[in-house]
């Protein structure tokens, strides 16, 4: 059995190519249906939060470092990078291992989030191509959810400040709905089930080498967006697809 344990992944290395490209680096997607298995056919799309449908890592960065500051501790918001995705109890937690820091929690959790709310109020937006996504899956039938391993907190935050209803989507499942976070694949399988839908019946966005790795081990597919790391790295994890953002992503994706 894969060990989920909450390892740090690989550190980004930077953007990839503008087109979709498949697991072979070739552009573009399989026509529908295409090596689809019987009762693979998609049904629904479950998007990761940040990365994906927002730019908060520099915000939630800055928070966390304002708040080792408190306590007296120097730390980079390039030191939290590895945990990224791993939802806040580990994006704070492995930097303090690394620090030989002892956090009080949850009350560093919630000085974070605080100074978190400060930072975002109008400066959060809907990254390039997320109206037209989420309007083409409406109109196909898909089903749609969020599913995030940060804390409910920061996902409604973030959601009402890019002025997304949590009521738009078919489910909505946050860091505290499940115990083992990515790269395990809990977070997507919840989120399948909430949805009513078999995990093979969805597709799964994500950015990170480790979200990439948790779809896959739901039985998902997915398409990887390169706003954190590069395209070889997240086919590497075993993205079906990747893109640099939802806007230069190919319909195709949704065909199968």
């Amino acid at each position: 059995m894969a060990n989920f344990e909450s390892n740090p992944i690989a550190a980004p290395l930077g953007r990839g190519a503008g087109a979709v490209l498949d697991r072979g680096g070739r552009t573009g997607g399989s026509e529908k249906g295409e090596n689809a298995g019987p009762g693979e056919r998609i049904a629904g799309v479950i998007l990761g939060m940040d990365g994906v449908l927002l730019e908060s890592e520099p915000f939630i960065a800055e928070a966390a470092v304002r708040m080792f500051a408190e306590k007296g501790v120097r730390v980079s918001a390039a030191d939290f990078r590895p945990f990224v995705g791993m939802g806040e109890d580990r994006f704070l937690g492995g930097v303090a291992e690394r620090k030989k820091v002892k956090l009080d929690m949850p009350r560093d959790k919630e000085r974070t989030y605080e100074i978190y709310l400060d930072l975002i109020g109008g400066r959060l937006e809907l990254l390039p191509g997320v109206s037209r996504f989420l309007t083409e899956c409406e109109r196909q039938g898909l089903k749609t959810a969020v599913a995030s391993g940060a804390d409910r907190i920061q996902v409604e935050a973030n959601l009402r400040e890019i002025g997304l209803s949590p009521s738009r989507f078919d489910a909505l499942v946050v860091g505290e709905d499940i115990k083992r976070k990515k790269p395990a694949p809990d977070v997507f399988l919840e989120t399948a089930r909430r949805m009513g839908l078999d995990p093979r019946n969805c597709l799964v966005v994500d950015d990170i080498v480790a979200g990439v790795v948790a779809a896959k081990a739901a039985g998902a597919r997915c398409l990887g967006l390169t706003t954190s790391y590069s395209a070889d790295q997240l086919r590497a994890a075993g993205a079906d697809w990747t893109a640099d953002n939802l806007a230069d992503a190919s319909l195709s994706v949704l065909a199968w």
